[in-house]
């Protein structure tokens, strides 16, 4: 490949990768040319003939201009480095998503059907039935359900929150809380720091930014604080995406030390953090949450009901400073048309509001206190190690015995109908092969076991 050809290729990579995008003019051809170490000459041919083919257009007295044509579809797994698929973050949820029926998922993120509260689903769809009119078929306010939000507020009281009205609004889904959040605050090329491990789908969005990832490792505590300081002083992140409670996989809860220290830096470095709260209501007490002793300044609390309530019946939430709930709304307007459906924050506020979630929630933690002892137990049998046994949620991580590497177990067991979540797809690192999180709710089945010691047994014999 000649050298032209080389700067052609590298245009044209910054455009499939959306770095450039239709309309987004390009580098001069001299800062061009000592980015890439050519001579000017070479960067002039590069774009002559790239204006040839049509991928840019030049504008007389101005500069190379991106044209759009042509533009491939935006693929995320392309983006940021390559990933072995079973440990990519794309392909490892539609692996849970797409399942057959008859496939176990103990390394799914959700609690299985016959755990949720039915009959007040039922008896909420029943009332829709007779809800007026346009309930049923208008648009979605822009922030959401008023009804809703005054019983979120209610919630925000009891922990401490003061928040008014107009600092809360709904959203369609805990993910396009995010999503929104970050339209709102990144830009492409800023820098975000999250734990390591953490949420995987965290990786997969922020992607879709075209952002930097930046990982801090993370302890039973929260984020190890020295690394955590020293990655703000060195990286200078714009945004901290992170599980307060119930820590996504690990199950880990903040320490109010941690909390002070993780605020202090913030503020230090100009942060802003998102506490993403859905495992909220799995706790038996409420723990240090950022958005509490933050009074809403710094942090962005976020929040969904798909984890206790229904993954069919989506509404999230996100509670901030007025002013940028004020442009969060607008953006939910651009790309929503409104927020969530009316009939659906509707049946969620009914639900919430009546003394069956209360007694639901209660059933469902004494459950998962049991599965998880059991849990734990089996898993020990068979060698595996859990990081922690966590105070609440549905998650364990574990380490697995030996030298094994969960992508390879997880890789087995797919075959045998088992679906597993290997630790590297929740690592910016790529450092936990060593780890799988479970899911104790999910763990019932003693298929699952027999097929995991038949897996590992392969790993030993090879």
């Amino acid at each position: 490949m000649t050298r032209t050809e080389t700067l052609m290729d590298a245009i044209r990579t910054r455009i499939a990768k959306r770095v450039l995008g239709p309309g987004d003019r390009l580098p001069s051809v001299r800062q061009f040319a000592e980015t890439m170490g050519v001579s000017p000459s070479t960067v002039v041919e590069a774009y002559d003939r790239l204006v040839a083919e049509g991928t840019i257009r030049a504008k007389r007295g101005s500069g190379f201009y991106v044209t759009g044509a042509d533009l491939p579809p935006m693929a995320l797994a392309d983006m940021g480095p390559p990933l072995e698929r079973d440990v990519d973050p794309f392909w490892v949820s539609r692996q849970s998503l797409d399942a057959d029926p008859s496939v176990l998922k103990p390394g799914c993120g959700w609690l299985p059907a016959d755990w949720m509260p039915h009959a007040a689903l039922r008896k909420g769809l029943r009332a829709l039935g007779r809800a007026d009119d346009a309930l049923l078929s208008d648009y979605g306010n822009t922030r959401g359900s008023p009804a809703l939000r005054r019983l979120l507020l209610g919630r925000f009281a009891d922990e401490g929150i003061g928040a008014h009205a107009n600092q809360i609004m709904l959203t369609s889904s805990g993910t396009q809380a995010i999503d929104l959040v970050c339209r709102s605050l990144l830009r492409p090329g800023d820098t975000v720091v999250v734990d390591d491990p953490c949420y995987f789908n965290f990786r997969a969005l922020l992607r879709a930014h075209h952002v930097r990832i930046a990982g801090v490792p993370f302890t039973p505590a929260g984020p190890d604080i020295g690394a955590f300081e020293q990655t703000l002083a060195n990286e200078r992140p714009r945004l901290y995406i992170t599980n307060s409670a119930l820590h996504n996989p690990t199950g880990a809860t903040l320490s109010p030390q941690v909390a002070h220290r993780v605020l202090s830096a913030a503020t230090a470095h100009g942060v802003t953090i998102v506490e993403d709260d859905i495992f909220a209501d799995f706790e038996p007490e409420l723990s240090p949450r950022l958005a509490v002793l933050d009074g809403l300044n710094r942090v962005i609390r976020i929040g969904s009901f798909s984890k206790t309530l229904s993954a069919s019946v989506r509404c999230g939430y996100i509670a901030a400073k007025a002013d940028w709930i004020e442009g969060l709304a607008d953006l939910q307007v651009a790309t929503n048309f409104g927020g969530p459906s009316p009939a659906v924050t509707e049946l969620i506020a009914g639900v919430l509001s009546g003394g069956s979630y209360r007694k639901h929630m209660d059933e469902v933690r004494q459950r998962l206190v049991r599965a998880r002892k059991v849990a734990a137990e089996r898993l020990v049998s068979l060698g595996f190690e859990p990081w922690i046994m966590p105070r609440g949620g549905f998650y364990l991580w574990c380490r697995l015995p030996g030298e094994q590497d969960s992508a390879v177990i997880a890789r087995r067991c797919m075959e045998k109908g088992v679906i597993l979540a290997p630790g590297n797809v929740f690592s910016v690192s790529d450092t936990a092969s060593a780890f799988i999180r479970f899911n104790v709710a999910q763990l019932s089945e003693k298929r699952i076991f027999d097929v995991l010691a038949d897996a590992m047994k392969q790993k030993t014999a090879a």
